[in-house]
C-alpha cells in the first residue's frame, strides 16, 4: 500500500496567492494616492479658474495621459519612442472624421473616400474606433519597433511619426491636410479629463506593479540575462508599446472632442518634445515621476508663454520673447540629463517614499525610545 504524498508546489502556490492579492491592492492604493493631487488640481480649477485657465488645464490632462502612454513603453523598457504623436493624432482624425456631423462635414470633406462624409455615428462609437485603429497600428508596428534599441530605435519611431503626419498633411480628402478640421461634436469637459486621468494614473501603475512590467523593467537592466532566464522581450515590448499607443490615442480623443476642431500640426515635434521633456523631468522609470513632471513642467510653461507674450506691470510692459517656451524645454531636458539624469522621481513612487520615510521615522523613535529617558536614569541610580 502506497501512501501519496502531497506535492508541494501545491501550498506554495496556496501561499502565493494572499502575496499577490496584497501586491495588487498596494499598487492599486499607490496608484490612487498618485492621482490625488490631480483630483484636487481639477477641483480648484473648476471652482475658482476663469473659461480661459479651465480650456489651459484640460490640454494638461490630455499631455498627462500621452506622458503616462510614454512612461508605460520607455520607463519599463527603457527604448526610446518619438512616436507618441501619431497615434495621438490617429484617435483626434478618426473620431473627427466619424463623429462629425454629416452636414458638416460635406463642407469639409465632401470628397472623402470610403463614402466617409456620409456616415456620422454616436461620439462613443467614434470613440472605440480610433481606439481600436491605433490598436492595430501599433500593433503591426510594434512588431518591428518591439526588436529594436538605442538609435534604431530612436530613428524608427521618429519615421514613424513622420510617415504618419505625411498622410495627414497630403491626403487632403480625408483629413484636409495642414487647413483644421471643424465641426467635431465637443461632448467632454474637464470633470471627464479629470476621471480618465485618475484611471489612466492606476492603470499605469498596475502595468507597471504587473508581471509584465517587472519582466520588461529586468530586461532593461540586464538583456542577455533576461533571454537567458526564458523572458520573452519582443513580446513583452509590444505589449507595453500597443497598451502606451492606447493611452496617446485616448488623450487624442479627448482634445479632439474638447476642442471641435484640430490641426495636423497639434501632433507632430513639438507635441513630442513637450511630452518627452514631461517625462524626463519627472522621471522616467516611476508614473509618479510622469504625473510630477507633467504638472511642473506645464505650470512652468504656462508662466513662460505668458513672459513670451510680453507682460503688463504698471506703466511697464516687457518686450515679447518669441521662442522662449521652446527653448525652455530644451533647457529642461539638458538640465535633467545634466543633473538630474533619471529624473526628479527617479526610483521610488510616492506612497513608497512616504512608507520608507514613516518606517525611517518610526525606527528612529524606537532606537531612542529603547535608550529611555536620561533623567530616569539619573533617579534610578540615585535610589540604588
Amino acid at each position: 500500500m502506497t501512501t501519496a504524498v502531497p506535492e508541494p508546489a501545491a501550498p506554495m502556490a496556496a501561499a502565493a496567492r494572499p502575496a499577490a492579492g496584497k501586491a495588487l491592492l498596494r499598487s492599486l492604493a499607490g496608484g490612487l494616492l498618485t492621482a490625488v493631487p490631480i483630483v484636487v488640481i481639477g477641483l480648484l480649477i473648476l471652482e475658482f479658474a476663469p473659461a480661459y485657465l479651465v480650456r489651459i488645464t484640460f490640454a494638461a490632462y490630455v499631455n498627462l495621459l500621452i506622458v503616462l502612454g510614454l512612461q508605460i513603453f520607455m520607463g519599463n523598457s527603457m527604448v526610446a519612442n518619438l512616436g507618441q504623436g501619431a497615434f495621438v493624432g490617429i484617435g483626434a482624425y478618426t473620431v473627427a472624421i466619424l463623429a462629425t456631423p454629416i452636414a458638416m462635414k460635406k463642407m469639409s470633406i465632401p470628397n472623402a473616400p470610403f463614402g466617409l462624409s456620409h456616415v456620422a455615428i454616436d461620439p462613443l462609437l467614434a470613440a472605440g474606433a480610433g481606439l481600436g485603429i491605433a490598436g492595430i497600428v501599433a500593433f503591426l508596428t510594434g512588431i518591428v519597433v518591439a526588436r529594436v534599441s538605442g538609435e534604431a530605435a530612436t530613428i524608427l519611431t521618429f519615421s514613424l511619426l513622420m510617415i504618419v503626419h505625411s498622410v495627414f498633411i497630403h491626403w487632403t480628402d480625408l483629413f484636409k491636410g495642414a487647413q483644421a478640421f471643424f465641426g467635431i461634436p465637443q461632448v467632454v469637459n474637464l470633470q471627464i479629463a479629470v476621471a480618465l486621468s485618475v484611471v489612466g494614473i492606476v492603470l499605469a501603475r498596475l502595468f507597471k506593479d504587473s508581471r509584465v512590467g517587472l519582466q520588461l523593467r529586468a530586461s532593461a537592466e540586464s538583456l542577455l540575462a533576461a533571454r537567458a532566464f526564458g523572458v520573452d522581450v519582443v513580446r513583452l515590448r509590444l505589449i507595453a508599446w500597443v497598451v502606451g499607443a492606447m493611452f496617446c490615442a485616448t488623450g487624442g480623443v479627448l482634445y479632439a472632442y474638447f476642442m471641435g476642431t484640430i490641426n495636423a500640426r497639434a501632433f507632430h515635434f513639438e507635441l513630442v518634445l513637450t511630452t518627452l521633456a514631461m517625462l524626463i523631468l519627472g522621471g522616467l522609470r516611476t508614473v509618479s515621476g510622469a504625473v510630477f513632471g507633467c504638472v511642473l513642467l506645464s505650470t512652468v510653461l504656462e508662466v513662460i508663454r505668458t513672459l513670451e507674450n510680453g507682460v503688463t506691470i504698471g506703466n511697464w510692459q516687457t518686450p515679447p520673447l518669441l521662442g522662449l517656451s521652446g527653448l525652455a524645454m530644451g533647457g529642461v531636458i539638458v538640465f535633467s540629463m545634466i543633473f538630474r539624469p533619471k529624473g526628479m522621481i527617479s526610483r521610488l513612487e510616492f506612497d513608497e517614499l512616504l512608507r520608507q520615510w514613516f518606517g525611517r521615522r518610526t525606527s528612529v523613535e524606537a532606537a531612542s525610545g529603547s535608550q529611555g529617558d536620561p533623567g530616569d536614569q539619573n533617579d534610578a541610580s540615585k535610589a540604588r
